[in-house]
């Protein structure tokens, strides 16, 4: 960063700084085991949420940090895709599984897991557990939750210095309570910045087993909706979905503004690049990274784990050139953050 650079730093420090955070939490990992727990070959291995490998998104945030992590210790890795439809045993099915080949840490990738891995880690109080998105209660299980309303009220921000129309959009993936702290921290930040400047929002479903968070097509259509309503910005916080988003938007020459990885970056989004203003960032890559980290150091992280803008665990990209290139906006966006990090701002989760 380009502010990203900070951002893809975090997971050293975030490490550093969760350990520290956290060193009442004890360890939850010990080698040796008749059913595989603390295989020393194996470690850390991720189960996707819905929308798999390849979202350009939240998934694929995951897997950069099952990545470095693979290269840092050398050790076996894995990371499973979920099946259409599936449900809570299936889960269990698939984390119980990880868990008798040894490998250690296992991070369910996104809230559904909740349950599976409550039931899981309890069975396999060796093996040290993590997920994303959730709070699960357990002496071995690391919640890695993020201030996604902190980042999306700077992607707020964003959103009311670009438009020149004074309508900007919001699209999210799935009507729950995890997306409207990125809907609650954008209205906020567009508000804050111009208070003359209109939201339209819209979710795609109210469950993600009806494709809120796996659905190009819903997203294309609700972008089109928006920006034949005027919008001029589209933010969305969709998962796989989130490229139809973009899609909408690139076609009419509008802004999207992207989620959880810097989507300007993202290969398979470079046709549509030019139209991608920002991307509001969580560092899932370095929560994963951090779990493994700790587990390798053995002093496993437990407990709620909190990614924030003071540990630059959020955060907004500046990749795109012309982002410094509209009038006050890295400004206003700069001004903003200092204040959330004070505390001067206080940002809605609701």
């Amino acid at each position: 960063m380009r502010r990203i650079s900070k951002l893809t730093r975090v997971a050293v420090g975030v490490a550093s700084l969760a350990l520290a955070a956290t060193a009442c939490g004890g360890t939850s990992n010990e080698a040796g085991s008749s059913d595989g727990e603390g295989d020393s070959k194996k470690g850390l291995a991720i189960a996707y949420d819905i929308g798999g490998k390849g979202d350009q998104s939240f998934n694929d945030a995951a897997f950069s940090g099952l990545d470095k992590a693979k290269k840092e210790f050398g050790y076996d890795t894995a990371d499973i895709e979920p099946t259409e439809g599936e449900t809570d045993a299936d889960k269990v099915q698939r984390l119980t599984s990880l868990a008798k080949q040894g490998y250690n840490p296992i991070v369910g990738v996104g809230f559904a897991y909740g349950p599976a891995m409550q039931e899981v880690a309890a069975k396999y109080p060796k093996v040290s557990f993590g997920i994303v998105d959730s709070v699960v209660e357990g002496k071995n299980v690391a919640s890695l939750v993020f201030a996604e309303n902190e980042a999306s009220y700077l992607a707020g921000v964003a959103a009311a210095k670009a438009t020149k129309t004074n309508t900007v959009g919001f699209v999210g993936g799935v009507d729950i309570p995890l997306i409207h702290k990125f809907e609650a921290g954008y209205k906020q930040g567009v508000a804050d910045t111009n208070p003359k400047v209109k939201v339209l929002s819209q979710y795609l479903t109210q469950t993600a087993e009806e494709g809120g968070f796996s659905s190009p097509d819903k997203g294309k259509a609700a972008a089109e909706s928006q920006l034949e309503n005027n919008a001029d910005v589209v933010y969305q916080a969709a998962g796989l979905s989130g490229q139809g988003v973009i899609e909408a938007a690139a076609t009419q020459k509008k802004w999207a503004i992207g989620v959880d990885s810097d989507q300007y970056e993202q290969q398979a989004l470079a046709k549509y690049k030019n139209y991608i203003l920002t991307s509001a960032l969580k560092d899932v890559g370095g929560a994963v990274y951090a779990l493994a980290k700790s587990v390798e150091d053995k002093k496993p992280l437990t407990g709620v784990q909190t990614f924030d803008l003071k540990v630059d665990g959020v955060g907004l990209s500046e990749t795109n050139p012309e982002y410094a290139k509209i009038a006050g906006l890295k400004d206003a966006v700069d001004k903003a953050k200092a204040a959330i990090i004070d505390g001067t701002i206080k940002v809605k989760t609701e």
